[in-house]
């Protein structure tokens, strides 16, 4: 016998000693599963089988050994013949495992939000669109996908049926990011901020639309997906400056099961009051942490974009008791209450206006945006 055919035979021995052992393993799982509802002579044989394949002798063949795990083989495959969609109820369980496993990181660990309004610009980015007649190339099937994929971007046309007078639907907070309004019984959505600019909808000069009108069209770019670091505040206390997501739950004034994210201003035991351009802790002006201290200072946070406009006062007599109307207001924070401000103060509603943010609602700080991918805040939260 030469070298090679030693090296062929050691092969096969170890194949078939490998065989026999995973249909060993299979038969005793088997056993155990369904020795209750099995037929005596049929539990006998596989436990004789079993028996002898962990009794096989060293000296045993490749060929006893495959002849004995073909016998387990047929006798498994009697004893617990093939499911039907064996295949897709397999994939089944691994989705279901997957799913709960993301399911679990969503709930403690990690939880990814949508940034739908402009309230924290030019730190990140609610909805935003820009007014275009008619599609471009990449706004077309199978294009449109991967644009959007990439860039967020999504050409929307807003085409009316039935035409009439137009009427703006007030608090309207289906569509967060959009602006509600109704002709003809029927509800229209537009982007908020193209009602900023002049001409951007349809409207004849009596205020009415005419039938299969188009309202609006353009291109809306979805706002920036962050992450939510749901565990690191029950390890230390939220600190000053940072980006909070909070739920709206007990908040006079908001809507109950949404979730806001301003920049957290004020702390617990704290007096806080704004001069504008400048935030006021206890009467004295905050510039730390670097963030803060950039917004008072009404400067830019990256070359590319504009200029903070400073912490602001709407200019109005109060609605709560912790509303920050006016200069001369000033809101005392409890042990257990936070004071939430947007960047973009002058277009941001916080609690200036509804007052301060209960510990309980606090969900912890946004840290990442990870999507759209061309978005230039893509990465970490500053």
């Amino acid at each position: 016998m030469t070298i090679f055919d030693s090296l062929k035979k050691s092969r096969n021995m170890r194949r078939a000693r490998r065989t026999l052992r995973d249909a060993t393993r299979s038969a005793v799982t088997l056993r155990a599963m369904r020795q209750d509802i099995l037929p005596a002579d049929d539990l006998a044989e596989l436990s004789r089988l079993i028996t002898t394949a962990r009794h096989t002798p060293a000296s045993a063949s490749h060929n006893d050994l495959d002849s004995l795990a073909n016998e387990l083989a047929e006798l498994l495959s009697r004893l617990s013949p093939p499911r039907p969609l064996s295949g897709w109820r397999g994939n089944f369980e691994v989705i279901v495992v997957a799913l709960s496993v993301a399911m679990a990181f969503r709930a403690y660990y990690y939880q990814p939000f949508k940034i739908p309004t402009g309230s924290m610009q030019p730190t990140l980015s609610g909805i935003s669109s820009f007014e275009l007649s008619q599609p471009r190339l990449r706004d077309r099937m199978p294009l449109k996908i991967v644009n959007w994929l990439c860039t967020g971007e999504w050409y929307k046309e807003v085409n009316v049926t039935v035409g009439g007078k137009i009427a703006p639907i007030q608090r309207d907070e289906s569509k967060p990011g959009y602006s509600a309004f109704q002709i003809a019984g029927r509800r229209y959505y537009i982007p908020s901020d193209a009602l900023l600019r002049p001409n951007t909808i349809r409207v004849n000069r009596d205020g009415n639309v005419a039938n299969n009108a188009k309202l609006w069209s353009g291109v809306v770019t979805a706002g920036d997906f962050v992450f939510v670091n749901r565990w690191i505040w029950n390890f230390r206390h939220p600190s000053r400056g940072e980006v909070m997501v909070f739920s709206t739950e007990n908040i006079p004034s908001l809507t109950p099961g949404t979730h806001y994210i301003k920049r957290m201003c004020g702390m617990p035991g704290e007096t806080i009051s704004i001069r504008p351009p400048h935030l006021l802790i206890n009467g004295k002006e905050v510039n730390q942490p670097a963030m803060i201290g950039k917004i008072a200072a009404c400067e830019k946070f990256a070359p590319w974009a504009p200029n903070y406009a400073g912490f602001t006062l709407p200019g109005m007599p109060r609605q709560f008791a912790k509303s920050l109307m006016m200069p001369e207001d000033k809101v005392d924070l409890a042990h257990n209450e936070y004071y939430a401000l947007g960047d973009n103060s002058r277009n941001s509603l916080d609690s200036r206006f509804w007052g301060t943010v209960p510990e309980q609602n606090l969900l912890g700080p946004a840290t990442l945006v990870y999507w759209p991918f061309t978005s230039p805040r893509l990465g970490r939260i500053r």
